[in-house]
């Protein structure tokens, strides 16, 4: 039976504000957007994150951990990595109370939005390559937006679904962490999407529109998206085939990680970047030896500055685990066929019960016929993702220009990925709704984490507000006097206004980008 609060007076919150209560036993997020009470729960459907503790701003929710962002409205979900829209509450304001009615059960943390199924109204097939994170945004964005032909999957992997930002960090460090999987195998049955797992197409011909995977009738397709994402780069150095020898790309590259760091004590790590630097955290956390080997004088010396680099460092090092900087590997020695030494370009050997290549990757775009591909094998599109008559490409093989100035960019995000083939899905419904965002990403290690929003290929200036050494900054990334990114640690609220502000069409300058955020609203305590 159901049972209505008195929650709130109906001038408790003005235009624009959100609170968290706590009613019944139920945590819920009351906030007023468009001169109306809207109630919602008031966690993030993807990691938890308190709603609350986020940004209201122009009709938009705003998650504070990893920037999902909801219709105030109707709890719609705008952007990823959340998959679902909020579960509501119905509300209503009689005289000055505002009242919560509250179901017997609590609303399903889960509620997909409106998809369509199959059906025989439209005989078309889309074939998507790729099971990633862009790949099934975009077979997902298909059922939403009314497609009803056949959708068809491929992937080389057998696991569907899962979050691959979690292999380099809870997943890896955490034996006992479960699978990160959001979504289960039914879901895809449910709404007529065929996943076709294990399947590693050897030739997409987008003349004759067909795509072979070395057995069986190729698939023919109307319309075909390519997300495959990107191949782990290489050493190309003797011993990289001995056991014990990993790139992490896959689920199964991290199963793999997980079972050898079972029995290792001593781990080398090749990079010192996003991959390279969370596997050593994260092998640290699990009681191995780690030392990290790269070139860079800094981690992230070339994607945050040497400042939050060095904040890294030392993080790293207060955990046990030493850097070896400013040189590389020459080779990897092992006796019966298992990795046991890596030998440095200094000449020093380290121990090595088993090592993480972590040194990037490559657009897996080497199946390609009848297309013409960018010399790093990325894909060229438009701003609807799409790269040739019928054929379109999203995520980590796509390069698409710039919304504010066109200029060709590529990014390597797993939450823009979605974002990308979610556009990709609508391009190829004929739809002109090109990626408008801006983009974000993250690292956590040793339970440290830094946010990043925007994108530059390169800056001028960092300047700061704060101190890497406090671990507790913003850092501005300027360009020609203009702000084109911004990395914070400590101010999750700041990211997420960083990102409404971002989302202009001109990038602003470091003391308007300040001014913007002293104008926003923070949220309001309960």
């Amino acid at each position: 039976m159901n049972t209505e609060q008195i929650v709130a007076k109906a001038d408790d919150l003005s235009d624009g504000q959100m609170k968290e209560l706590e009613v019944q036993g139920r945590t819920i997020l009351l906030l007023r957007v468009d001169g109306e009470y809207k109630a919602y729960v008031s966690e993030c459907p993807h990691h938890g994150a308190p709603l609350a503790e986020g940004l209201l701003h122009e009709g938009r929710i705003r998650c504070p951990w990893h920037q999902a962002v909801f219709d105030a409205r109707n709890g719609d979900l705008v952007e990823p990595p959340a998959l679902d829209r909020l579960p509501h509450y119905e509300v209503r304001v009689e005289g000055d109370d505002v009242i919560v009615v509250l179901p017997s059960e609590q609303p399903s943390g889960i509620r997909p939005p409106a998809m369509a199924g199959g059906g025989e109204e439209d005989d078309r097939t889309f074939a998507i390559i790729g099971g990633g994170a862009a790949g099934l945004a975009a077979a997902e964005t298909l059922r939403q937006e009314g497609f009803r032909g056949r959708v068809v999957v491929l992937t080389r992997e057998q696991d569907i679904s899962y979050d691959r930002t979690e292999l380099s960090k809870r997943y890896l460090a955490d034996s006992k962490q479960a699978s990160p999987v959001i979504r289960p195998d039914e879901f895809f049955i449910d709404h007529d999407i065929e996943v076709r797992t294990g399947r590693e197409v050897t030739e997409a011909d987008v003349e004759s529109a067909t795509i072979s995977c070395g057995e069986g009738e190729p698939l023919k397709f109307d319309t075909l998206l390519i997300a495959t994402g990107g191949l782990p780069r290489t050493l190309g150095v003797d011993g990289e085939e001995l056991d014990g020898v990993f790139t992490l790309r896959s689920l199964a590259d991290c199963r793999a990680i997980r079972s050898a760091a079972n029995s290792a004590s001593s781990a080398v790590v090749v990079g010192a970047s996003f991959i390279g630097m969370e596997t050593a955290a994260a092998l640290s956390q699990r009681g191995l030896k780690v030392t990290i080997v790269a070139p860079e004088s800094a981690p992230f010396e070339q994607t945050l500055g040497e400042g939050i680099g060095t904040m890294y460092r030392k993080v790293h090092e207060k955990e046990g685990t030493e850097f070896r900087l400013g040189g590389g590997v020459e080779r990897f020695e092992g006796q019966e066929g298992a990795v046991q030494y890596a030998l440095l370009s200094s000449g020093e050997r380290l121990k090595a019960d088993l090592v993480i290549v972590g040194i990037g990757v490559r657009p897996a775009t080497d199946f390609l016929k009848g297309m013409q591909t960018n010399e790093d094998g990325s894909i060229s599109v438009d701003a609807n993702m799409k790269a040739a008559e019928n054929v379109f490409a999203a995520g980590d093989v796509a390069r698409w220009p710039d919304w504010r100035n066109g200029a060709p960019i590529r990014i390597e995000h797993w939450r823009l990925a979605q974002q990308l083939g979610r556009t990709a899905a609508r391009g190829m419904l004929g739809k002109d709704a090109p990626y408008l965002g801006v983009p974000f990403f993250w690292t956590s290690q040793h339970k440290l984490i830094t946010e990043y929003v925007g994108h530059t290929a390169g800056w001028k200036d960092i300047v700061f507000d704060g101190s890497p050494a406090e671990q507790d900054f913003l850092a501005y990334y300027v360009t020609d006097g203009r702000v084109h990114a911004v990395a914070g640690c400590g101010r999750s609220w700041e990211m997420a206004a960083v990102a409404e502000v971002l989302k202009g069409a001109q990038h602003p300058t470091v003391d308007e980008l300040r001014e913007r955020l002293e104008q926003m609203r923070r949220p309001q305590p309960a």
